[in-house]
């Protein structure tokens, strides 16, 4: 914490170790400026008669690129007063923006939790944007819909319990800004991967800060239902050069990595990768992970293009990071999953996680998709379906199985479209993924698909809405569209398809050896005429047979069709 409520006021201290001169802004409602004191790398001011409530935030001068003009955002706040929003004055050196910026507010702390985790590996992880989750849910309170307290509502928890949801994994609900692009063509970031600071919740997803996602993540708890929190550590909203000053710019550009030549290196494609080579982003990360762990109770995070977090520059299978996790007796003990790629140089890293990370596995999704479409073969779908021998080795699975995500076509779109249709972002049809694996094969399609992956042993992942049907148009890059394209129809829902995902979420849970992680070889194969599969069968059959101890699954690809029967 930077700001720390004692008896008599509040400290307040902020990292700025290049900076000539810092000053605390208090807001009430006028601005009024302290000038800070230099302890190190760190600037400290005591206020006595300041506690719980008050407004505040920072000014740094110095070199370039140092602008006192800029109201600066403290990197470690936890609840901010407004959202962020777009103004071409937060990048125009000189300008002021005490007008533009959210300030934090001083909060105490909860009393610190250190919950064991409800999810364990086998379960179903459901990947929720929060804000579209619930805008049309008809059974939640207007007043609530698009929040993280409408995830407590008991519709929504009987909903989750119906389709044997194990976690629900957030995506980012942390203060972001849009990115300066959208406001001219009238579009919001509608998905949040462009935070600002890492810990402070975003007013308009959490009006009740860290308490109202306590007590959602509570109510989940209470439901046998966990809490995985997506997060965003690769780049801030601040951009590139020609992006806002916030925070971390304004305070420690040294947070940004650079090549030798000092300009910014762009592994993420935002223009401001985050350099955890640096100490200091990395004590800012673990303890932002303590902090929604003991606040909040959170089962785990997700963290978005994870490789970013073991490069320095380049990508290190045994970076600081790790092991600054696994030696922390919280953390250690938390669900640590990797997004394993990057758009850096080498950054697809597959495979190559600690030990103890569990990692998204877009082989899984892609030699699924392949076989349906009908150009993949039936080996790689046995290999996916027993856990990726070939990517985890012997053992346990540490893989993530998913047919679609948030990032690219939902599940009912994958067979729909051939083709992405991304005009409604603004960028020519130019954004997204290119020649998405993707057939039109309509709904017979996404059921197959849905019973594949409930019959896949591991951890296994449904995005929110494909169980019955949710659907983008054919938008495959729908991040910009924060209306009905990606707020989720409840009223039009497939209610045959949701009873059919809650049929299969019935039929797993009677047979523990689908979840169960561990990689065996106790699969047997079959042919469909009931021979054992041979050798060359691998190379041209549509159809296989695997049988487990305890359940059969039947794969047929010319019917289409899966049928999964305990033994």
């Amino acid at each position: 914490m930077t700001a720390v409520v004692g008896a008599g006021g509040t400290r307040f201290s902020v990292r700025a170790p290049r900076a000539a001169a810092v000053w605390l802004c208090l807001f009430d409602p006028d601005e009024r400026r302290i000038a800070m004191t230099r302890e190190g790398d760190d600037w400290h001011a005591e206020v006595s008669g300041v506690g719980e409530g008050a407004c505040y935030g920072f000014r740094a001068d110095g070199p370039v690129p140092f602008d006192a003009a800029k109201l600066l955002v403290d990197p470690h706040a936890v609840m901010l007063d407004r959202p962020f929003v777009q103004n071409p004055r937060l990048a125009e050196f000189g300008a002021d923006t005490a007008d533009r910026v959210p300030r934090a507010i001083v909060t105490a702390p909860l009393p610190a939790l250190d919950l064991p985790p409800v999810l364990r590996a086998g379960g179903l992880i459901y990947e929720v944007n929060v804000r579209g989750f619930t805008m049309l849910h008809p059974d939640v309170p207007a007043a609530q819909r698009g929040t993280v307290a409408a995830l407590a509502h008991p519709a929504v928890i009987a909903h989750l319990k119906r389709i044997g949801v194990s976690a629900v994994e957030m995506m980012p609900i942390v203060a972001w800004i849009d990115e300066r692009h959208l406001p001219p063509l009238g579009l919001r970031n509608a998905w949040g991967y462009n935070p600002v600071v890492p810990m402070a919740l975003d007013p308009r997803l959490v009006p009740g800060g860290v308490a109202e996602l306590r007590e959602t993540v509570e109510v989940l708890r209470r439901a046998g239902i966990g809490t995985i929190l997506d997060l965003v550590f690769n780049h801030s909203g601040e951009s590139d050069l020609l992006g806002p000053t916030l925070a971390l710019r304004g305070l420690d550009d040294a947070a940004h990595a650079r090549a030798p030549d000092g300009t910014l290196i762009n592994d993420t494609g935002t223009g401001n990768t985050l350099d955890f080579a640096n100490p200091a982003v990395r004590a800012l990360v673990l303890g932002t992970l303590r902090h929604f762990v003991t606040q909040a109770g959170v089962d785990g995070f997700r963290f978005d293009l994870a490789t970013i977090m073991a490069r320095g520059p380049g990508f290190d299978a045994q970076a600081p990071i790790f092991a600054e996790i696994a030696a922390d007796p919280l953390l250690s003990r938390r669900i640590m999953i990797a997004e394993p790629w990057d758009p850096g140089p080498g950054g697809y890293r597959l495979g190559e996680f600690p030990a103890g990370w569990w990692e998204w596995n877009d082989r899984y999704r892609d030699d699924v998709r392949r076989f349906w479409r009908g150009d993949g073969g039936i080996g790689a779908l046995a290999t996916r379906l027993c856990g990726s021998t070939d990517v985890f080795g012997a053992g346990r699975t540490r893989g993530v199985s998913f047919v679609a995500a948030h990032d690219g076509f939902t599940l009912r779109d994958v067979a729909t479209y051939a083709e992405r249709r991304n005009h409604a972002n603004g960028e020519g049809n130019r954004d997204g993924h290119h020649g998405e694996i993707a057939w039109a094969r309509g709904g017979e399609g996404v059921r197959a698909m849905l019973a594949t992956l409930f019959a896949t042993r591991g951890t296994i992942m449904l995005c929110a809405g494909d169980e019955f049907g949710r659907t983008q148009g054919g938008n495959n890059n729908a991040y910009a569209q924060d209306n009905e394209t990606v707020w989720l129809d409840w009223d039009g829902r497939d209610r045959a398809l949701e009873d059919y995902v809650a049929g299969l979420a019935t039929l797993r849970a009677a047979c523990p050896a689908l979840a169960d992680p561990a990689i065996r070889h106790d699969a047997r194969w079959f042919r469909r005429d009931g021979a054992p599969m041979r050798d060359k069968d691998w190379a041209s059959a549509d159809a296989v047979e695997m049988r487990l101890p305890e359940v059969s699954v039947t794969i047929d690809r010319a019917a289409g069709t899966v049928a999964i029967v305990p033994a």
